[in-house]
Protein backbone atom coordinates (compact mmCIF):
# COMPACT_ATOMS: atom_id res chain seq x y z
CA UNK A 1 0.00 0.00 0.00
CA UNK A 2 2.53 2.36 -4.88
CA UNK A 3 3.46 6.42 -3.29
CA UNK A 4 7.73 11.02 -8.17
CA UNK A 5 4.09 10.40 -7.65
CA UNK A 6 4.48 14.11 -6.97
CA UNK A 7 5.74 16.72 -8.74
CA UNK A 8 8.73 15.35 -7.83
CA UNK A 9 11.17 16.99 -5.92
CA UNK A 10 9.58 20.42 -5.52
CA UNK A 11 6.33 18.19 -4.17
CA UNK A 12 8.32 16.82 -1.46
CA UNK A 13 9.46 20.10 -0.34
CA UNK A 14 6.25 21.18 -0.15
CA UNK A 15 2.92 19.40 0.45
CA UNK A 16 3.12 15.65 -0.78
CA UNK A 17 -0.23 6.43 -2.36
CA UNK A 18 1.67 4.41 -1.96
CA UNK A 19 1.24 2.95 -4.12
CA UNK A 20 2.49 5.54 -2.46
CA UNK A 21 0.26 6.97 -1.92
CA UNK A 22 -2.74 8.05 1.21
CA UNK A 23 0.26 10.97 2.47
CA UNK A 24 -0.85 14.83 2.80
CA UNK A 25 1.33 16.34 0.56
CA UNK A 26 3.02 18.54 2.68
CA UNK A 27 7.01 17.79 3.20
CA UNK A 28 7.15 17.42 7.00
CA UNK A 29 9.52 19.21 8.77
CA UNK A 30 12.38 16.38 9.72
CA UNK A 31 13.76 16.06 12.91
CA UNK A 32 15.83 19.08 14.20
CA UNK A 33 19.24 17.46 14.62
CA UNK A 34 20.86 15.56 12.01
CA UNK A 35 20.67 12.00 12.64
CA UNK A 36 23.61 10.55 14.21
CA UNK A 37 26.03 8.21 11.61
CA UNK A 38 24.30 4.46 12.42
CA UNK A 39 27.25 2.61 14.60
CA UNK A 40 27.73 -0.83 13.77
CA UNK A 41 24.77 -3.26 14.83
CA UNK A 42 25.13 -3.93 18.02
CA UNK A 43 27.08 -6.97 19.66
CA UNK A 44 24.82 -10.00 20.59
CA UNK A 45 23.00 -12.01 18.24
CA UNK A 46 20.21 -9.55 17.13
CA UNK A 47 20.32 -7.76 13.96
CA UNK A 48 17.05 -5.06 13.98
CA UNK A 49 15.19 -4.82 10.52
CA UNK A 50 12.38 -1.62 10.73
CA UNK A 51 9.44 -1.74 9.00
CA UNK A 52 7.22 1.37 8.57
CA UNK A 53 3.83 1.45 7.25
CA UNK A 54 0.76 3.45 8.30
CA UNK A 55 -1.28 0.59 10.40
CA UNK A 56 -4.21 2.60 11.10
CA UNK A 57 -6.62 5.02 8.85
CA UNK A 58 -8.55 4.17 5.69
CA UNK A 59 -5.40 2.49 3.76
CA UNK A 60 -4.16 0.21 7.18
CA UNK A 61 -4.58 -2.76 5.31
CA UNK A 62 -1.89 -1.94 3.01
CA UNK A 63 0.27 -1.15 5.88
CA UNK A 64 -0.73 -4.48 7.69
CA UNK A 65 -0.03 -6.19 3.93
CA UNK A 66 3.69 -4.72 3.93
CA UNK A 67 4.19 -5.49 7.32
CA UNK A 68 3.48 -9.40 6.81
CA UNK A 69 5.66 -9.19 4.23
CA UNK A 70 8.70 -8.49 5.81
CA UNK A 71 7.42 -10.20 9.12
CA UNK A 72 7.18 -13.60 6.50
CA UNK A 73 10.76 -13.16 5.16
CA UNK A 74 12.12 -12.67 8.69
CA UNK A 75 10.38 -15.98 10.21
CA UNK A 76 11.65 -18.20 7.77
CA UNK A 77 15.47 -16.52 7.76
CA UNK A 78 15.14 -17.02 11.38
CA UNK A 79 13.47 -20.63 10.80
CA UNK A 80 16.60 -21.56 8.98
CA UNK A 81 18.61 -21.16 11.55
CA UNK A 82 19.41 -17.39 11.24
CA UNK A 83 21.69 -14.86 9.37
CA UNK A 84 25.50 -16.16 8.82
CA UNK A 85 27.63 -13.36 9.32
CA UNK A 86 31.15 -14.16 9.03
CA UNK A 87 31.13 -17.17 10.40
CA UNK A 88 28.29 -16.29 13.29
CA UNK A 89 24.50 -17.00 13.18
CA UNK A 90 22.31 -14.12 14.07
CA UNK A 91 18.46 -13.69 13.92
CA UNK A 92 16.81 -11.62 12.75
CA UNK A 93 13.88 -9.27 14.83
CA UNK A 94 11.43 -7.01 13.49
CA UNK A 95 10.91 -3.37 14.80
CA UNK A 96 7.74 -1.95 13.53
CA UNK A 97 5.93 1.68 13.39
CA UNK A 98 3.03 2.82 12.39
CA UNK A 99 4.08 6.23 10.12
CA UNK A 100 -0.43 6.73 10.07
CA UNK A 101 0.66 7.81 6.07
CA UNK A 102 1.98 11.02 7.35
CA UNK A 103 5.10 12.94 6.62
CA UNK A 104 5.88 14.35 10.02
CA UNK A 105 5.08 11.37 11.90
CA UNK A 106 7.13 9.36 9.51
CA UNK A 107 10.15 11.59 10.26
CA UNK A 108 9.86 10.78 13.87
CA UNK A 109 9.51 7.03 13.16
CA UNK A 110 12.83 7.52 11.38
CA UNK A 111 15.11 8.90 13.73
CA UNK A 112 13.20 6.43 16.20
CA UNK A 113 14.99 3.49 14.22
CA UNK A 114 18.00 5.46 14.16
CA UNK A 115 17.71 5.92 17.74
CA UNK A 116 17.68 2.01 18.02
CA UNK A 117 20.31 1.54 15.67
CA UNK A 118 18.24 -0.51 13.48
CA UNK A 119 20.61 -2.49 10.29
CA UNK A 120 18.44 -1.06 7.84
CA UNK A 121 14.50 0.08 7.08
CA UNK A 122 11.33 -1.72 5.06
CA UNK A 123 9.82 1.16 3.68
CA UNK A 124 8.16 3.73 4.20
CA UNK A 125 4.78 2.27 2.21
CA UNK A 126 3.62 5.95 1.15
CA UNK A 127 5.91 8.31 -0.98
CA UNK A 128 4.64 11.63 0.85
CA UNK A 129 6.49 9.68 4.21
CA UNK A 130 9.13 7.60 2.03
CA UNK A 131 10.72 10.85 0.71
CA UNK A 132 11.24 12.83 4.04
CA UNK A 133 11.95 9.82 5.88
CA UNK A 134 14.94 9.27 3.72
CA UNK A 135 17.08 12.26 4.80
CA UNK A 136 16.83 10.89 8.00
CA UNK A 137 18.28 7.59 7.04
CA UNK A 138 20.84 8.93 4.37
CA UNK A 139 22.13 11.56 7.38
CA UNK A 140 22.39 8.53 9.44
CA UNK A 141 23.91 5.96 6.86
CA UNK A 142 21.26 3.60 7.24
CA UNK A 143 19.96 2.05 4.82
CA UNK A 144 16.18 1.97 3.31
CA UNK A 145 14.60 0.00 0.49
CA UNK A 146 11.26 0.67 -0.13
CA UNK A 147 9.19 -2.00 -1.47
CA UNK A 148 6.14 0.73 -3.14
CA UNK A 149 7.05 4.21 -3.09
CA UNK A 150 6.99 4.77 -6.53
CA UNK A 151 7.59 8.87 -6.72
CA UNK A 152 10.46 9.55 -8.90
CA UNK A 153 11.66 12.34 -6.07
CA UNK A 154 12.60 9.32 -3.52
CA UNK A 155 15.78 8.16 -5.47
CA UNK A 156 16.20 11.64 -7.64
CA UNK A 157 17.58 12.72 -4.02
CA UNK A 158 20.83 11.18 -5.09
CA UNK A 159 20.95 9.52 -1.15
CA UNK A 160 23.12 6.44 -1.53
CA UNK A 161 21.24 4.94 1.21
CA UNK A 162 17.97 4.89 -0.61
CA UNK A 163 16.54 1.77 -2.88
CA UNK A 164 13.47 0.69 -3.97
CA UNK A 165 12.02 -3.05 -5.56
CA UNK A 166 9.49 -2.14 -7.83
CA UNK A 167 9.14 0.14 -10.68
CA UNK A 168 8.65 3.85 -10.16
CA UNK A 169 6.49 6.30 -11.72
CA UNK A 170 7.65 7.62 -14.49
CA UNK A 171 6.93 4.31 -16.19
CA UNK A 172 3.98 3.52 -14.47
CA UNK A 173 2.55 7.01 -15.51
CA UNK A 174 3.74 6.30 -19.32
CA UNK A 175 2.31 2.80 -19.72
CA UNK A 176 -1.25 4.36 -18.11
CA UNK A 177 -1.57 7.43 -20.19
CA UNK A 178 -0.33 5.15 -23.05
CA UNK A 179 -2.91 2.91 -22.39
CA UNK A 180 -5.61 5.30 -22.04
CA UNK A 181 -4.98 6.37 -25.75
CA UNK A 182 -5.02 2.65 -26.84
CA UNK A 183 -8.38 2.45 -25.61
CA UNK A 184 -9.84 4.73 -27.77
CA UNK A 185 -9.63 8.24 -24.80
CA UNK A 186 -9.35 11.49 -27.09
CA UNK A 187 -10.82 13.33 -24.14
CA UNK A 188 -9.27 12.65 -20.36
CA UNK A 189 -10.14 14.32 -16.99
CA UNK A 190 -7.91 13.73 -14.42
CA UNK A 191 -8.50 13.95 -10.70
CA UNK A 192 -5.54 13.52 -8.32
CA UNK A 193 -6.21 13.55 -4.18
CA UNK A 194 -2.87 16.17 -4.11
CA UNK A 195 -0.11 13.79 -2.34
CA UNK A 196 3.09 13.26 -3.37
CA UNK A 197 2.16 9.96 -4.77
CA UNK A 198 -1.26 10.94 -6.47
CA UNK A 199 -0.07 14.29 -8.06
CA UNK A 200 2.93 12.60 -8.94
CA UNK A 201 1.03 9.90 -10.75
CA UNK A 202 -1.45 12.31 -12.41
CA UNK A 203 1.51 14.31 -13.63
CA UNK A 204 3.11 11.60 -15.12
CA UNK A 205 0.17 10.19 -16.75
CA UNK A 206 -0.75 13.30 -18.41
CA UNK A 207 2.51 13.68 -20.04
CA UNK A 208 2.24 10.68 -21.47
CA UNK A 209 -1.40 10.64 -22.80
CA UNK A 210 -0.81 14.44 -24.12
CA UNK A 211 2.48 13.30 -26.27
CA UNK A 212 -0.14 9.70 -27.12
CA UNK A 213 -2.71 12.15 -28.82
CA UNK A 214 -5.37 13.10 -26.20
CA UNK A 215 -6.60 16.10 -24.98
CA UNK A 216 -6.82 16.91 -20.94
CA UNK A 217 -9.87 18.94 -20.92
CA UNK A 218 -10.66 18.85 -16.65
CA UNK A 219 -7.42 18.77 -14.25
CA UNK A 220 -9.11 18.31 -10.47
CA UNK A 221 -8.00 17.44 -6.75
CA UNK A 222 -9.15 16.85 -4.12
CA UNK A 223 -7.70 15.24 -0.69
CA UNK A 224 -6.78 11.54 0.62
CA UNK A 225 -9.55 11.98 2.92
CA UNK A 226 -12.32 12.77 1.12
CA UNK A 227 -14.94 10.94 -0.06
CA UNK A 228 -17.91 13.30 -1.55
CA UNK A 229 -16.50 13.36 -5.35
CA UNK A 230 -19.99 14.60 -7.02
CA UNK A 231 -19.00 18.14 -7.32
CA UNK A 232 -16.03 17.44 -8.77
CA UNK A 233 -17.40 14.41 -11.24
CA UNK A 234 -20.19 16.66 -12.34
CA UNK A 235 -18.03 19.61 -13.08
CA UNK A 236 -16.03 17.05 -15.15
CA UNK A 237 -19.11 15.25 -16.67
CA UNK A 238 -20.19 18.74 -18.53
CA UNK A 239 -16.58 18.32 -20.45
CA UNK A 240 -17.81 14.73 -22.22
CA UNK A 241 -14.61 13.13 -21.14
CA UNK A 242 -13.97 9.66 -23.02
CA UNK A 243 -11.47 8.60 -19.63
CA UNK A 244 -11.13 9.65 -15.89
CA UNK A 245 -8.01 9.50 -14.77
CA UNK A 246 -7.69 9.30 -10.87
CA UNK A 247 -4.28 9.36 -9.23
CA UNK A 248 -4.63 8.50 -5.34
CA UNK A 249 -5.79 5.30 -3.42
CA UNK A 250 -8.63 2.56 -3.18
CA UNK A 251 -10.40 4.41 -0.25
CA UNK A 252 -11.42 7.29 -2.76
CA UNK A 253 -11.14 5.78 -5.83
CA UNK A 254 -14.20 3.35 -4.87
CA UNK A 255 -16.38 5.84 -3.92
CA UNK A 256 -15.56 8.29 -6.79
CA UNK A 257 -16.07 5.23 -9.39
CA UNK A 258 -19.55 4.88 -7.43
CA UNK A 259 -20.29 7.89 -7.78
CA UNK A 260 -19.37 8.23 -11.16
CA UNK A 261 -21.53 5.49 -11.86
CA UNK A 262 -24.45 7.12 -10.17
CA UNK A 263 -24.05 10.34 -11.68
CA UNK A 264 -24.45 8.65 -15.46
CA UNK A 265 -21.08 9.34 -16.35
CA UNK A 266 -20.05 6.94 -19.38
CA UNK A 267 -16.40 7.74 -19.10
CA UNK A 268 -13.80 5.13 -18.26
CA UNK A 269 -12.04 5.13 -14.54
CA UNK A 270 -8.63 4.54 -14.50
CA UNK A 271 -6.11 4.55 -11.58
CA UNK A 272 -2.53 3.28 -10.55
CA UNK A 273 -1.03 0.64 -8.29
CA UNK A 274 -3.35 2.30 -5.01
CA UNK A 275 -5.97 0.90 -6.96
CA UNK A 276 -5.33 -2.14 -8.04
CA UNK A 277 -6.45 -3.75 -4.48
CA UNK A 278 -9.46 -6.41 -3.51
CA UNK A 279 -9.77 -3.43 -1.37
CA UNK A 280 -11.58 -1.37 -3.73
CA UNK A 281 -13.61 -4.15 -5.33
CA UNK A 282 -14.64 -4.42 -2.18
CA UNK A 283 -15.47 -1.01 -1.26
CA UNK A 284 -16.93 -0.51 -4.60
CA UNK A 285 -18.85 -3.27 -4.93
CA UNK A 286 -20.79 -3.97 -8.16
CA UNK A 287 -19.46 -0.54 -9.81
CA UNK A 288 -16.42 -1.67 -9.68
CA UNK A 289 -17.12 -3.52 -12.68
CA UNK A 290 -14.72 -2.09 -15.72
CA UNK A 291 -12.29 -0.02 -13.55
CA UNK A 292 -8.66 -0.63 -15.22
CA UNK A 293 -5.56 0.27 -12.91
CA UNK A 294 -1.67 -0.42 -13.26
CA UNK A 295 0.51 -1.95 -10.51
CA UNK A 296 4.59 -2.14 -10.93
CA UNK A 297 5.49 -5.51 -11.15
CA UNK A 298 4.31 -8.89 -12.45
CA UNK A 299 0.73 -9.72 -12.10
CA UNK A 300 0.59 -11.87 -8.72
CA UNK A 301 0.12 -14.96 -9.91
CA UNK A 302 3.18 -14.60 -13.07
CA UNK A 303 5.55 -13.76 -9.76
CA UNK A 304 8.79 -15.65 -10.14
CA UNK A 305 7.89 -17.05 -6.70
CA UNK A 306 4.50 -18.21 -8.09
CA UNK A 307 1.35 -19.32 -6.47
CA UNK A 308 3.37 -21.09 -3.78
CA UNK A 309 4.06 -17.52 -2.32
CA UNK A 310 0.64 -16.69 -2.64
CA UNK A 311 -0.85 -20.34 -1.04
CA UNK A 312 2.18 -20.22 1.85
CA UNK A 313 0.92 -16.42 2.29
CA UNK A 314 -2.53 -17.14 3.02
CA UNK A 315 -1.89 -20.52 5.43
CA UNK A 316 0.52 -18.11 7.57
CA UNK A 317 -1.60 -14.96 8.09
CA UNK A 318 -5.16 -16.31 6.98
CA UNK A 319 -5.32 -13.72 4.33
CA UNK A 320 -4.88 -13.19 0.67
CA UNK A 321 -1.80 -10.44 -0.66
CA UNK A 322 -3.50 -7.19 -0.68
CA UNK A 323 -0.25 -5.56 -2.77
CA UNK A 324 2.91 -4.87 -1.86
CA UNK A 325 3.82 -7.70 0.23
CA UNK A 326 5.84 -9.70 -1.96
CA UNK A 327 8.08 -6.70 -2.78
CA UNK A 328 8.21 -6.48 1.03
CA UNK A 329 9.83 -10.10 1.08
CA UNK A 330 12.14 -9.38 -1.27
CA UNK A 331 13.44 -6.24 -0.06
CA UNK A 332 14.34 -7.95 3.35
CA UNK A 333 15.78 -10.62 1.57
CA UNK A 334 17.89 -8.61 -0.72
CA UNK A 335 18.95 -6.46 2.79
CA UNK A 336 20.18 -9.45 4.25
CA UNK A 337 22.20 -10.85 1.24
CA UNK A 338 24.34 -7.97 0.90
CA UNK A 339 24.94 -8.53 4.56
CA UNK A 340 26.06 -11.62 4.44
CA UNK A 341 28.32 -10.80 1.43
CA UNK A 342 29.64 -7.99 3.15
CA UNK A 343 30.07 -10.58 6.17
CA UNK A 344 28.74 -7.67 8.41
CA UNK A 345 24.91 -5.77 9.56
CA UNK A 346 26.84 -2.50 10.11
CA UNK A 347 25.01 -0.43 6.74
CA UNK A 348 28.60 1.75 6.44
CA UNK A 349 29.99 -2.25 5.51
CA UNK A 350 27.22 -3.63 3.32
CA UNK A 351 25.69 -0.83 1.52
CA UNK A 352 28.05 -1.11 -0.60
CA UNK A 353 27.22 -4.78 -1.41
CA UNK A 354 23.24 -3.59 -1.46
CA UNK A 355 24.25 -1.12 -4.21
CA UNK A 356 25.45 -4.27 -6.59
CA UNK A 357 22.75 -6.57 -5.65
CA UNK A 358 21.88 -9.05 -8.34
CA UNK A 359 18.89 -11.15 -6.54
CA UNK A 360 16.66 -13.53 -7.98
CA UNK A 361 13.30 -12.85 -5.66
CA UNK A 362 9.77 -14.13 -5.33
CA UNK A 363 8.99 -10.78 -7.45
CA UNK A 364 11.80 -11.41 -10.53
CA UNK A 365 15.51 -10.31 -10.80
CA UNK A 366 16.16 -7.34 -8.52
CA UNK A 367 19.14 -5.45 -9.52
CA UNK A 368 19.52 -1.77 -8.93
CA UNK A 369 20.65 1.43 -11.08
CA UNK A 370 23.07 4.11 -9.76
CA UNK A 371 19.86 5.61 -8.79
CA UNK A 372 18.96 2.96 -6.67
CA UNK A 373 15.68 2.49 -8.62
CA UNK A 374 14.86 -1.56 -9.87
CA UNK A 375 16.24 -1.75 -13.74
CA UNK A 376 13.91 -3.16 -16.14
CA UNK A 377 10.45 -3.50 -13.77
CA UNK A 378 7.81 -4.75 -15.21
CA UNK A 379 4.43 -2.65 -14.90
CA UNK A 380 0.57 -4.69 -15.56
CA UNK A 381 -2.18 -3.33 -16.00
CA UNK A 382 -5.64 -4.62 -15.21
CA UNK A 383 -9.29 -4.91 -15.19
CA UNK A 384 -12.16 -5.45 -13.02
CA UNK A 385 -14.24 -8.39 -14.66
CA UNK A 386 -16.90 -10.01 -12.81
CA UNK A 387 -15.74 -8.94 -9.12
CA UNK A 388 -12.14 -9.88 -9.83
CA UNK A 389 -8.83 -8.29 -10.97
CA UNK A 390 -8.20 -9.78 -14.74
CA UNK A 391 -4.98 -9.20 -16.19
CA UNK A 392 -4.68 -7.13 -19.43
CA UNK A 393 -1.08 -6.81 -20.24
CA UNK A 394 2.81 -6.74 -18.77
CA UNK A 395 4.80 -4.00 -20.24
CA UNK A 396 8.84 -4.50 -19.81
CA UNK A 397 9.99 -6.32 -16.91
CA UNK A 398 12.72 -9.21 -15.61
CA UNK A 399 10.57 -11.25 -14.03
CA UNK A 400 9.51 -15.10 -15.01
CA UNK A 401 6.58 -15.12 -17.28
Amino acid sequence: MTIARYSLIAAAIVAMTACGKQEPAAAPEAASQPAAKAEAAPAGDIIKIGHAAPLTGNIAHLGKDNENGVKMAIDEINEAGGVDIGGKKMKLEMVSEDDQADPKTATTVAQRFVDQKVAGVIGHLNSGTTIPASKIYSDAGIAQISPSATAVAYTAQGFKTAFRVMANDAQQGKVLGEYAVKLGAKKVAIIDDRTAYGQGLADEFEKAAKAAGAEVVKREFTTNQETDFNAILTSIKGAKPDLIFYGGMDAQAAPLKKQAKKLGLNAKVMGGDGTQTPEFIKLAGADAEGMISSSPGMPKDKLAGGQAFLDKFKAKFGTEVQLYAPYCYDAVKVMVAAMQKAGSADPAKYLPELAKTDYQGVTGSVTFDEKGDIKNGAIALYTVKGGKWETLEVVGGGAAK
